[in-house]
């Protein structure tokens, strides 16, 4: 990116490098003010990949499937990057277009693309195949391998979330509570919400009971009982005596 911006004049380059640096730091919280960022950016460098590859990607996760598509092909044809290929049919996916995904999962560059891309286009193509009521083929295609792979990868959680998931839907419940266990184990931030889809399965309910979150209702009920608690061992220690 840096190289893409020494052939815009200093000024120029300055101001789209900070729309790219704001779209960057709001990619997580809030994507859709990250994708105006990266907007402005390209309305002021059009022509410079980088630029587009951050419009697509916060296009695609701001929701804005259509331009998300349009920017990930420009993106592929100015720069021969084909790692976006996973992104562009999970558009095709979002937009109810589960063939035209499955067309993308098998384009002639998919051989070429890294293991954490291919992973990404095995459970896209999963996906679409249960969006056109295949389940049982879905399961079949996620039964590989490197679900028992040992890596720290950030794919794994979500590969065993999909294999969890499509075998919840086929109706096999104890297989899918295995997997939901199996993903939650290796997925430290909680980022696919596995465990508490494992949770949901068992009959459990997850609760929250940091008192900052409890409402004065209930925040009054825990102060008398505290206060009681307090009496009776007061009491307690006074009988000793």
């Amino acid at each position: 990116m840096k190289a893409e911006l020494r052939s815009l004049p200093r000024t120029l380059a300055d101001l789209v490098a900070q729309h790219l640096v704001a779209s960057g730091r709001f990619l997580d919280d809030d994507p859709e003010l990250a994708y105006q960022h990266a907007r402005t950016a390209r309305r002021l460098a059009a022509r410079l990949g980088g630029v587009r590859e951050a419009v697509a990607i916060t296009a695609y996760l701001a929701e804005h499937y259509d331009e998300a598509l349009t920017e990930f092909r420009a993106v592929r044809r100015m720069t021969g990057n084909h790692e976006v290929i996973a992104m562009m049919a999970d558009c095709e996916r979002a937009l109810g277009r589960p063939d035209k995904a499955l067309a993308l999962t098998k384009d002639k560059h998919v051989h070429d693309v890294s293991e954490a891309t291919q992973i990404e286009l095995l459970i896209v193509a999963a996906g679409a195949r249960r969006d056109k009521g295949q389940t049982a083929v879905a399961v079949q295609m996620l039964d590989v391998p490197e679900l028992t792979k040992r890596t720290r990868a950030e794919w794994l959680p979500r590969l065993r979330y999909a294999y969890a998931d499509a075998l919840a839907e086929a109706g096999r419940t104890d297989d899918a509570l295995v997997w939901f266990h199996r993903a939650a184990g290796v997925d430290g931030d909680g980022v696919t919400g596995a465990a508490e889809r494992a949770a949901e399965l068992e009959g459990l309910e997850f609760t929250d009971l940091d008192d900052e979150d409890l409402d004065d209702e209930d925040a009054e009920d825990l102060d008398a009982e505290d206060s009681e608690e307090s009496e009776v061992g007061g009491e307690s220690k006074g009988d000793g005596e």
